[in-house]
């Protein structure tokens, strides 16, 4: 069986949304669809072929896994892998490190909201 590894690049910003929502804790399709389109999560539509397609190839990945919770039996909850927290983690250093450059060219206010 391979080892999983960090996906190398920048993330989709599907699978960034995920991730992000999923840092909160324990989610199910729907309540990471409506974080994934808030400002804070990154302002994404997820369509459910999306959202769906996103996540199978992120439990392929290792990124996520169904949590066994269920308060429906339609409803499946998703949670952060350990290699997902790391990806997450991982992506949200790179884009610090993206907009720190860009605010020291000038093309960004410091600090406060932009």
């Amino acid at each position: 069986m391979a080892t999983a590894t960090i996906p190398t690049g920048p993330l989709s910003p599907a699978v960034f949304a995920i991730l992000l929502s999923l840092a909160e804790g324990e989610k199910h399709g729907y309540q990471i669809m409506k974080d994934a389109i808030s400002p804070q999560g990154g302002g994404v539509r997820l369509g459910p072929g999306t959202l769906y397609g996103s996540i199978d190839r992120m439990m392929r990945d290792s990124l996520v896994e169904e949590s066994g919770v269920s308060d429906d039996e339609r409803r499946r909850y998703y949670r952060l892998t350990h290699l997902g927290q790391t990806t997450l983690a991982s992506e949200l250093a790179r884009l610090d490190a993206a907009v720190s450059s860009a605010r020291s060219l000038g093309l960004l206010p410091h600090g406060g909201q932009s």
